[in-house]
């Protein structure tokens, strides 16, 4: 039953990274409810590279940074929400969110091994841009709602990438899992190219 995953994960990789979003998420300043939350970070290509590679990372780090990892960028990820909710500024948001996912591939296509704790303040340094970028386009209205439900498919993302770097992270598929950081990293630089 394994075998054919062999090649079918390998497969799905590339199909994950140019993947487009269906643009059928709700607009926050009209529908502040949990599903317009829940939508938003599947809405664009950058969030999403982010999100999955914190889980991949976390994988390749292993012991707590399975679950200190995503959950720091999680926790810092409401911070920011709530700073911009509050209007508090913060600079450069979108440069930072574009970096974000060049950076956390390259970490994983160079195994990058930090201490927990600094792989939680390095993914959390970023969230707090993603999050501030989440609750500067939300209004007031049901912004807990919102915040519930993108951070509930933030930590799915997450998941997502964690399994699937669990899934590779046995040494002879570790190739497999550094390529896809490296695919990411290459997206993100697309993405910030583009832009």
């Amino acid at each position: 039953m394994i075998r054919p995953l062999k090649h079918l994960i390998p497969a799905l990789a590339p199909a994950l990274l140019i993947a487009q979003p269906a643009l059928a998420h709700l607009n926050p300043g009209e529908h502040g409810s949990f599903l317009a939350g829940a939508t938003h970070p599947i809405s664009g290509a950058d969030h999403v590279l982010a999100m999955v590679c914190v889980g991949l990372w976390a994988a390749l780090l292993g012991g707590r940074a399975l679950w200190m990892v995503p959950a720091a960028f999680v926790g810092a990820m409401s911070v920011g929400f709530l700073t911009a909710l509050g209007g508090l500024p913060l600079p450069f948001v979108e440069p930072v969110i574009l970096a974000s996912s060049v950076v956390l591939g390259l970490l994983v296509a160079v195994a990058a091994r930090l201490p927990v704790a600094a792989g939680a303040a390095v993914v959390a340094g970023f969230a707090l841009f993603h999050g501030h970028a989440h609750g500067a386009e939300m209004g007031g209205a049901q912004a807990m709602n919102y915040l519930a439900g993108f951070a509930a498919v933030t930590a799915a993302l997450h998941v997502a990438g964690l399994g699937f770097g669990l899934l590779l992270g046995k040494a002879s598929r570790q190739p497999i899992l550094r390529g896809t950081g490296l695919l990411v990293a290459a997206a993100g630089s697309a993405l910030a190219l583009a832009g």
